[in-house]
């Protein structure tokens, strides 16, 4: 089951310019939430602040587990993970960019090859596995981090503008592997999208970032 997040009064400026303002939500385990609003609203700083990438001015985001507060650390941060519009390839072939976190984490050969076929499988590129990650298109790049960040399980899930800039085919692929996520590993997924329609369709709530607070639809 996912983690539940708690989010308390988070601030954040950027040279002078108030970004987020006392910014408070609390995200159920194993929801799904998509986080709407205009550009330069704060959706990509609150998922990084949430994702325990950035730092805070004041405010807190807690990840909490049967009741508990998890301590900040290597092992909450293996239980995290934000997947970026613009998703970083390695150049070399889509298995080893999809593996390479549970080669961090020292998982053995045998699991990682189990674990990479399921998430390729699970996006549609088990049969892209061989071929050069920089080779792939922008869609199937964005399926490809997808893939990469499935792969090691997380408890909670952030996806920012997870079918941007991606063609029709891929952003409805997209869609369904999300939901694909949320019944297989019941992963807490908080998403920011401009897309209203894949809001309404993926998302148990809405939320919108307005003048550095979040409210829900």
């Amino acid at each position: 089951m996912g983690l539940t997040l708690s989010v308390s009064e988070l601030k954040k400026s950027y040279g002078g310019t108030v970004v987020l303002d006392g910014c408070s939500y609390r995200f159920e385990g194993g929801g799904v939430y998509a986080i709407m609003g205009p550009n330069g609203s704060g959706k990509s700083t609150f998922l990084r602040l949430c994702a325990l990438i950035e730092k805070p001015d004041s405010g807190k985001a807690d990840f909490i587990e049967e009741g508990v507060v998890i301590e900040h650390g290597l092992a909450l941060m293996r239980r995290i993970t934000l997947l970026l519009p613009s998703v970083g390839v390695f150049n070399t072939t889509v298995y080893e960019n999809i593996a390479y976190g549970l080669k961090l984490r020292k998982v053995n050969k045998a699991e990682i090859e189990h674990r990479v076929l399921n998430a390729a499988e699970m996006v549609g590129l088990k049969d892209k596995l061989r071929r050069r990650a920089v080779t792939l298109s922008s869609g199937e790049t964005q399926r490809m981090g997808l893939a990469r960040a499935l792969v090691i399980s997380p408890s909670v899930l952030f996806l920012d503008e997870p079918t941007a800039a991606v063609d029709a085919k891929n952003s409805k692929a997209i869609e369904e592997i999300i939901q694909n996520i949320r019944h297989t590993l019941k992963a807490t997924i908080i998403l920011s999208t401009h897309d209203a329609g894949l809001a309404e369709r993926a998302a148990d709530t809405i939320l919108t970032l307005r003048d550095g607070r979040a409210t829900a639809l």
